[in-house]
């Protein structure tokens, strides 16, 4: 039996984060829904259930990224599982206002079952399983056999599953998880990341042979509007 989120803890700065689900006719979610169109669409030959969410550097809004597109594709009726993947300093369980007791790394040192680990969220068929405690070994942890039991497990029991992982520029981490991953989508941030350093990110990306989905483009305000609109490419 999965936790229950409680929707009324915690701030709601991390609650607004999640805009498809408090404001779904908004227009911010609509682009949201858009990248999830274009995720489908990328999969004509292969299904794309299994999506790692990145960036070359921190703030660059991966976290918000994965949130919003896990949200979009559970109010299709899929079950969906988000993952806090980023092991050195996890955020989804602030999104969520959630514990950080029980997550990935203790399903993955076999203290806790995933079905005892994931939070049973308030958006229907959204499910969440935080990063746990922060562990002295992330690369270690998620290139194990461990990893490999909880990524098919994690196929068997969900229609899609989202990994928020750290920047590909920080450390190793996103390498190691993109090779089990049908695709990666990498977010930049409009007039504040550098273009050599989306460069580096998609070279790490193709020499661990991650199919990459597209782009985001975050923060890109749009003149005569009161909205900042998110959009993928290819």
């Amino acid at each position: 039996m999965a936790r229950k989120w409680k929707k009324n803890v915690g701030s709601n700065d991390s609650r607004r984060k999640l805009i498809t689900a408090l404001a779904p006719k908004s227009p911010i979610s609509e682009q949201y829904r858009t990248i999830r169109t274009n995720i489908q669409f990328s999969s004509i030959d292969e299904e794309i259930r299994v999506i790692m969410i990145t960036s070359s550097g921190p703030g660059e809004g991966k976290s918000t990224t994965a949130a919003n597109l896990a949200v979009t594709f559970a109010q299709l009726g899929k079950k969906v599982l988000l993952v806090d993947a980023d092991l050195r300093k996890p955020t989804v369980h602030h999104t969520f206002a959630a514990n950080n007791l029980v997550g990935l790394t203790t399903v993955l040192t076999k203290q806790k079952p995933l079905d005892k680990a994931i939070i049973d969220t308030d958006e229907q068929d959204l499910y969440v399983l935080p990063s746990g405690p922060i562990p002295p070994n992330p690369a270690e942890l998620l290139s194990s056999k461990s990893m490999e039991q909880f990524m098919e497990e994690a196929r068997a029991h969900f229609d899609y599953i989202i990994f928020d992982t750290p920047p590909l520029l920080a450390v190793a981490d996103p390498q190691i998880i993109a090779k089990q991953c049908d695709g990666t989508i990498l977010v930049v941030y409009s007039e504040r990341t550098e273009i050599e350093q989306s460069k580096k990110a998609k070279e790490l990306l193709e020499n661990s042979q991650s199919k990459l989905l597209g782009v985001v483009l975050n923060h890109k305000e749009l003149k005569n509007s009161d909205y900042y609109y998110y959009y993928g490419t290819k």
